[in-house]
């Protein structure tokens, strides 16, 4: 049982990938829309690429969107229109009507007129007259025309009545001017007049209830399909153009196709195969990280990083998928290789991108235009998008992106259209979306920052600003350690320059690999502006202990102003595992017999990467080429020469992915770079 738990303890790295792969394999497979995959692709107006295509079975050939959208239409059009018809209506303003009438007529003196009680009954004919005809409300009269039948619900009977025979507001002033005006005195006219207009209200309302009811009845007698293919009749023939009729029928045999494989009998089947797919694009990318890029793949949560970016952008887009296919387009999902890019490099950012666009072609629609789009736009993406960390580099970028994906979608319509009369412009407004949104980049970098612990060019940037904290206090603590972090950060961005790595990472790295000296400066040479040295009152065992605990101290104060885990590497590795020569030759001159090399020993580690070897060969060449009497060129390249000879022959750079090509032409940028610093002319002679 002990040797298990010791196995598991060695190998919890390799575990845990193993565990982070099926995790996201299964996860991936899970978004998957459930669904059998036609094995047959095609497109609109291209030839047929396969053998003849005879019907596997019997299936129903599926009406178009269209169709259905516009037969809808139609049976929305004449689908029947309920009315109600309230009778209480009609009582209701009689009685209101002979109040309002009884008190004008008495209020004028004209309760004993002869004509009173003739004009009341002409404007209580006049009501009924309304009231049968129906009045209703001008509002829902709205859209139809007169000859629209509608059907008019008292109580229990439905009667139907042309929708220009009811009364409508607008009509009711006119009718009732029009019928009063030649039978009716004008003193009673105004007094009737008031009055109806006042008490009038309809009496036939718009019943929704039964009008919906008899529109989803209708709507759902509607038949999506609209004939049938027989077992064995020819679908389409090889070289035949994919065009309408055909085109269909294709269509309707995916589907059914799609729905008939994925069964209960087969779920186990296709959900295997979705698997093993999935495992091999996402196994590709991890090989590719333990082949050719290594300190990713050792390190964790670089791994799992990479691997939840592919698997968020993979469930974002099935989950446009599944919701509205036509919304495909609107993910930015080339914010990807915008993220991989700022923290790895474009061949780890073009990788895994590609995979996961393979991976989605397996469940998008029109799979290779998907694929091909996507690609065009991940390959502007790696080209344009870099040094986002400048002010407008990523708007242009993110233009360029989206111009092509217009350009690309535009060359696609074409030629399946052969035109472009009937383009459809809501495609360009979602890419045009999928452009701003593609900003969230600047975000997640943030975002990713603060969550994995990861470095961008934009921290880098801000760190290496020497207004920052930290170095202001190495500035005016330590001055000559600055000015000396300055000069190796210049050396070593030349050099990094060189031989192509990360070069913001680098310069940065070396502002403040020496930030340890801020704690006790005078024991440095650099920073000693007088001839009192303060190691002449130490012993060498003392002085090479302060020296050594340099990178030591400046690991704490790196961790307390919460540098990044990047930048502290430099200040652990810049020394590696070398000794502090100067008092170890001291104490060995002391005491030869006691002397422990140990003592005088960095504690390392030595550097595992290119920059801060880089980092290394420039501190070292910086340094000692301030003890140089008479810095010609011939003893710069000796002096530069030793140096790193000696660094190579104890194994400084034996875990770094570093060659010896690099290293000479590190070499060749630090020789030409002190010569410019020290203005090493031709020696002419004498």
């Amino acid at each position: 049982m002990k040797n298990i738990i010791n196995r598991i303890y060695q190998n919890q790295s390799i575990i845990y990938k193993i565990f982070l792969f099926v995790i996201v394999v299964f996860s991936i497979v899970y978004f998957f829309p459930k669904g059998g995959k036609f094995k047959y692709e095609f497109q609109k107006g291209k030839p047929w690429q396969y053998e003849n295509l005879l019907a596997p079975f019997d299936f129903a050939i599926q009406k178009t969107d269209e169709e259905i959208s516009a037969e809808k239409k139609e049976l929305t059009q004449e689908s029947n229109v309920y009315y109600e018809y309230k009778a209480e209506v009609e009582l209701d303003v009689k009685q209101k009507f002979t109040k309002f009438y009884d008190e004008a007529v008495l209020e004028k003196g004209l309760a004993n007129d002869f004509n009173t009680q003739v004009y009341k009954a002409t404007a209580t004919d006049l009501i009924s007259f309304i009231y049968n005809k129906g009045f209703v409300d001008t509002s829902v009269k709205d859209g139809f025309s007169a000859d629209k039948i509608v059907l008019i619900r008292k109580q229990q009977e439905v009667s139907k009545v042309p929708f220009g025979q009811m009364i409508s507001s607008d009509e009711i002033l006119p009718l009732i001017n029009s019928t009063l005006k030649k039978q009716i005195d004008y003193t009673y006219k105004s007094i009737i007049t008031n009055i109806l207009s006042e008490v009038l209200v309809p009496n036939v309302f718009f019943d929704k209830d039964y009008t919906d009811k008899d529109l989803k009845e209708l709507l759902s007698s509607i038949s999506y399909t609209k004939g049938k293919v027989s077992t064995k009749e020819l679908i389409i023939a090889r070289g035949d153009i994919v065009e309408g009729k055909k085109l269909e029928v294709l269509n309707s045999l995916r589907e059914e196709y799609k729905s008939q494989i994925w069964t209960k009998k087969n779920y186990i089947w296709i959900l295997t195969g979705y698997i093993i797919l999935v495992s091999l694009a996402m196994g590709m990318l991890m090989l590719f990280l333990y082949l050719d890029r290594k300190e990713i793949f050792e390190n964790n949560t670089q791994v799992t990083f990479i691997f939840l970016n592919v698997l968020l952008m993979v469930f974002l887009e099935t989950l446009i998928i599944k919701q509205q296919t036509e919304y495909l387009y609107v993910v930015p999902v080339c914010i990807l290789p915008i993220v991989m890019k700022a923290f790895f490099d474009a061949r780890v950012a073009m990788f895994s991108y590609l995979l996961m666009v393979i991976m989605l072609g397996f469940v998008v629609p029109n799979s290779f235009e998907y694929i091909y789009l996507q690609t065009i736009a991940g390959f502007v993406t790696i080209l344009t998008v870099s040094d986002i960390h400048k002010r407008g580099n990523l708007f242009i970028s993110v233009i360029k992106i989206t111009l092509v994906y217009m350009l690309t979608y535009l060359a696609f319509y074409i030629i399946h259209e052969g035109g472009i009369s009937q383009i459809k412009s809501r495609y360009f407004v979602l890419f045009a979306l999928n452009g701003v949104l593609s900003f969230l980049s600047v975000f997640l970098i943030w975002l990713y920052e603060k969550l994995f612990g990861l470095v961008s060019d934009i921290t880098l940037l801000e760190l290496s600003n020497t207004n920052s904290l930290l170095l202001r206090e190495l500035n005016e603590k330590a001055p000559g350690t600055f000015q000396h972090s300055m000069q190796v950060a210049n050396l070593a961005e030349a050099a990094a320059n060189e031989i192509n790595a990360n070069v913001m990472l680098v310069r940065t790295g070396a502002l403040y690999h020496d930030i340890g000296k801020i704690l006790n400066p005078f024991y440095f040479t650099e920073n000693q502006s007088t001839s009192v040295n303060p190691h002449n009152e130490l012993s060498p065992k003392d002085s090479a202990k302060i020296i050594i605990g340099h990178t030591i101290e400046g690991i704490e104060l790196a961790k307390k102003y919460r540098l990044p885990d990047r930048i502290i590497d430099f200040i652990r590795t810049h020394h590696g595992t070398s000794l502090v020569y100067y008092f170890y030759k001291k104490e060995m001159d002391l005491n030869p017999e006691t002397v422990d090399q140990e003592d005088f020993r960095y504690p390392g580690p030595i550097p595992f990467s290119k920059e801060t070897c880089i980092l290394m060969m420039c501190d070292a060449a910086e340094a000692a080429s301030k003890s140089l009497p008479e810095p010609t060129a011939t003893a710069i390249d000796e002096l530069i020469e030793r140096i790193v000879e000696k660094q190579k022959s104890e194994g400084q750079f034996l875990n770094a992915n570093i060659t010896l090509k690099e290293i000479e032409s590190v070499k060749k940028v630090i020789k030409k770079k002190l010569k410019n610093i020290y203005h090493v002319r031709i020696e002419y002679p004498e």
